[in-house]
């Protein structure tokens, strides 16, 4: 992105295009799941948590919640319980749980077919044997993240402009 500066040149704004990647590659689906899996992560709670309830911790859609609780259900990082106290609880441990796989069940599988298909990258262009850096890196950070990893520093209280703020203060102060 260029930016018009006080003396009314042109110039280079990377922490824009920073902000822009993360917002390319995680969706809005994809960052209320990760916060509602780090709520759930964190609680103490042994009862089914509605996807009510967690709209209303997390200050979300309870119907955007309910859309993404089921997405999760699907992927089996979450288990479904009915019922009159029915809601959703974490299906595996935090630390079996990727940030990859977070990713895959809310946006689909992460594909890196750019020009064509070969086993052979060095024959591809140029373009094409970046974009399959790009991807193998990418995939690999994804998958060493783990949930727990995240639970671990849900926010970061000294920075008013980080993404997760104020994602558990409750969860959070009981685990601590």
């Amino acid at each position: 992105m260029l930016d018009r500066g006080f003396d009314g040149r042109l110039k280079y704004n990377k922490s824009y295009n920073i902000y822009l990647i993360y917002k390319i590659m995680l969706n809005q689906t994809t960052e209320i799941s990760i916060k509602s899996l780090i709520y759930l992560s964190l609680s103490n709670l042994d009862a089914p948590v509605s996807p009510k309830f967690l709209a209303e911790e997390l200050n979300e859609s309870p119907s955007y919640m309910a859309k993404i609780t089921g997405l999760l259900v699907k992927a089996g990082i979450l288990r479904a319980h009915r019922g009159v106290s029915g809601g959703v609880t974490l299906f595996r441990k935090p630390e079996d749980v990727t940030l990859l796989e977070i990713v895959e069940a809310c946006q689909g599988k992460l594909l890196g077919d750019y020009c064509k298909e070969t086993d052979q990258i060095e024959d591809t262009c140029g373009f094409h044997q970046a974009m399959y850096q790009v991807h193998k890196s990418t995939t690999e950070i994804l998958n060493q993240w783990k949930l727990s990893d995240l639970a671990r520093k849900p926010d970061a209280e000294e920075h008013s402009d980080c993404r997760m703020l104020g994602i558990c203060p409750k969860a959070a102060i009981n685990k601590r």
